[in-house]
């Protein structure tokens, strides 16, 4: 049984769903990753975007040309969260150069130790090193080690984005920042202003977000009933992302000057400081915002494309 659709909302269609190497991959592939995946024992870094190919993911020019058993890699991945930490990357890549560009995609497991694995650190704004860069030449990669078949790689990539996109972790760490912006303006002795500023922007947001995570929950609940949330996915994505961004731009304002200075003895404005320079990402990172508001124009109300 489904969910229940909202009103002027097409249900997305049901089928049984689960991460996409239990979806797609081989018996042999699952008896093999599943386990250490659960303890622990193997980390996958998502080996997505180019710095060609961010959006638009199927303008990918990363090659992996057949040879016998195996393919040979050449390309670079960028924006790559945590490969530097990582035992394997989830890598999109094309294979086949000649195919409509939405055709010629497969899907590979490499080893991030493999010969010809290099990566770079990216460091952003907020002084951390969490994205890298990641160059493949002539690496060579098993066959079998393709999850899906040859050159469908495309639709297991859009199913797997649906996943990623459910972000309740966005909601939870926001909830903290709005949790301690709440105490640190009733342990304020007298700023009649910073409670001002506080009385005025706390209320939305707390409406905010109570909305933001039963969204999330109503994706979670989808995925435990063998369903594919997609446009639903994306609401929750583009919602807890840039409700994550206005909380911390909230905060900035509660605590006022104070917010600019680096001050990493103080855990609130340690913490408003990294909200508010890491926040801007999250509505890029696995969709941009706009990308998210056409996936539920199109898929959720229907609307035609142009």
């Amino acid at each position: 049984m489904g969910a229940e659709a909202p009103i002027g909302y097409h249900m997305t269609a049901e089928r049984q769903v689960g991460p996409t190497l239990l979806l797609h991959g081989t018996e042999r592939q699952r008896a093999e990753m599943i386990p250490r995946i659960l303890q622990a024992e193997v980390s996958f870094a998502l080996g997505l975007s180019e710095p060609g190919a961010g959006s638009d993911l199927a303008g990918v020019s990363t090659r992996a040309v057949r040879d016998g058993d195996e393919y040979v890699v050449n390309g670079q991945k960028i924006w790559t969260s945590g490969a530097h930490r990582s035992d394997m990357i989830w890598l999109v890549t094309r294979t086949d150069p000649d195919a409509p560009k939405h055709k010629g995609i497969s899907l590979l497991m490499v080893d991030l130790k493999s010969p010809g694995v290099s990566i770079r650190p990216l460091i952003n704004m907020a002084g951390m090193h969490g994205f890298n860069e990641v160059f493949f030449e002539d690496v060579r990669v098993p066959v079998d080690a393709r999850v899906g078949d040859e050159n469908a790689g495309w639709y297991l990539l859009a199913e797997h984005l649906d996943f990623e996109r459910l972000g309740i972790e966005r909601i939870v760490t926001a909830r903290q920042l709005f949790e301690e912006a709440v105490a640190y303006v009733k342990a304020l002795p007298h700023d009649a202003e910073a409670r001002q500023r506080a009385r005025r922007l706390m209320p939305d947001l707390a409406i905010e977000l109570e909305i933001g995570r039963l969204l999330a929950y109503r994706v979670a609940w989808q995925q435990s009933q063998g369903l594919v949330p997609n446009y639903e996915a994306s609401m929750s994505k583009l919602f807890g992302t840039e409700w994550q961004q206005r909380m911390a731009q909230a905060a900035i304002r509660i605590a006022g000057l104070a917010a600019g200075a680096v001050d990493e003895t103080d855990p609130f404005l340690a913490r408003v400081q990294h909200q508010y320079l890491t926040s801007v990402s999250m509505t890029i990172a696995g969709g941009t915002s706009e990308i998210q508001r056409n996936i539920m124009a199109t898929r959720g109300l229907g609307l035609p494309r142009s």
